[in-house]
């Protein structure tokens, strides 16, 4: 079904792709009036990797430094001295350069650096008993540009999630003020990612590009989006572990950008499936509990299992879902979607070597309970705070994932 009752909001960006991309960057900076552009970045492609002394080049006198230690799922510690730093060196304009991680990561220093406060106030907010409320951020922010080193969903967005070894849930920041204005899918920045990154951060975008065809009425723009996301995403994900193909790499920044644009037309950010919602949940506090544990990896490991065991809470959904994978069709029993796509789903990640279950991934099965308490927050999952309600039977499904 299609609906013709939708709006859609358009946010300026540039998308600059391909060999030597990266030649217009000095120019992008000059384009916002920066003076002092900033890096913020992870120490592997810093320090074994020539593309950060490759931007510093190509910057010029545009280069106000760099801050190296950024960390996998965005440690609140580095944030913060990520800040200090940029703050340090003048930075009118920041540079991420990364995967997810150092992305979501770069939205908060920029945010820490114009707003005042306690920064656990400036979060959103999970009040005793209440809806989730977020924070409204009012200042002024620095433009930031993202050049992606791996495909993320993350990539074009305004919300980010920060870890605090010291909350029981990670701290969720959203501002659109924070939304890049030029974004770099440049070849030689997408090599640097070694395979089992590239693999699973393209995983996790294979994922959602699958979770979002379980929509039943799409606008026109929607469903064109989401069905060219699975498309390019399905095409590369077989292809990404190899550096050499930077194309599929390409392909697979394509599919996760798609995903932004398909909740700028009017789709949602998370599909309203309960699969999908669960799954989002886990996977997050999986990854924060257990830094060992990547998003794409917990995807993998969750949803075969979750789809067989919540999959009857959106029969319809999980049907079209079914349909679009080839496994279901027509005058089948509609009882029978959430077993063949989770089948299907099960083979597919197995042959692309990711785990099937969470004690492939080294998750304690004494850990089980202490997940499902810390996906009770997730804003994007479950703003209404739904799931305290069944708790229950999600103890019940993670122990089916283990």
């Amino acid at each position: 079904m299609t609906t013709q009752d939708f709006r859609a909001v358009s946010y300026p960006v540039r998308l600059f792709s391909g060999q030597g991309a990266l030649n217009s960057l000095r120019a992008e900076v000059a384009r916002h009036g920066a003076k002092r552009a900033f890096i913020v970045c992870g120490r592997s492609v810093s320090r074994k990797t020539p593309l950060i002394d490759s931007m510093r080049e190509r910057l010029g006198d545009a280069f106000a430094g760099v801050y190296d230690e950024m960390e996998k799922d965005s440690p609140l510690a580095p944030v913060l001295a990520a800040r200090d730093a940029a703050r340090a060196a003048g930075a009118d304009l920041v540079i991420a350069v990364g995967g997810g991680s150092v992305i979501q990561a770069t939205r908060v220093v920029v945010i820490l650096l114009a707003e005042k406060g306690d920064v656990h106030q400036l979060c959103t907010q999970y009040p005793e008993g209440r809806p989730a409320q977020s924070v409204r951020l009012m200042a002024p922010k620095l433009p930031i540009i993202n050049v992606c080193t791996t495909a993320t969903s993350a990539m074009n967005r305004a919300g980010s999630g920060v870890k605090d070894p010291h909350a029981d849930h990670r701290l969720e920041f959203f501002d659109p003020k924070v939304r890049p204005v030029a974004l770099y899918w440049d070849a030689q920045a997408l090599a640097t990612a070694p395979a089992s990154l590239a693999l699973s951060s393209s995983a996790s975008v294979y994922w959602r590009s699958v979770m979002n065809l379980g929509v039943l009425a799409m606008n026109p723009l929607v469903e064109g989006d989401r069905l060219q996301a699975y498309r390019l995403a399905a095409r590369a994900l077989p292809r990404v572990s190899d550096p050499e193909d930077t194309l599929a790499r390409i392909e697979m920044c394509a599919a996760a950008f798609l995903h932004n644009r398909d909740q700028d037309d009017g789709g949602t950010m998370v599909a309203r499936l309960w699969v999908s919602r669960v799954v989002y949940a886990f996977a997050t506090a999986l990854f924060n509990r257990y830094p060992h544990v990547s998003q794409g990896e917990a995807n993998t490991a969750l949803t075969p299992h979750v789809m067989r065991a919540m999959g009857y809470r959106n029969l319809p959904e999980i049907c079209r879902i079914a349909e679009t994978l080839g496994v279901w069709q027509s005058g089948m029993s509609e009882a029978d979607a959430p077993a063949r796509a989770a089948d299907h789903l099960g083979q597919y990640f197995a042959r692309m070597g990711m785990a099937s279950r969470l004690r492939d991934l080294q998750v304690p099965e004494e850990g089980l309970a202490q997940i499902v308490e810390d996906s009770m927050k997730n804003f994007n999952a479950d703003p209404k705070r739904e799931f305290l309600e069944h708790k229950d039977e999600l103890l019940e499904v993670i122990g089916k994932c283990w």
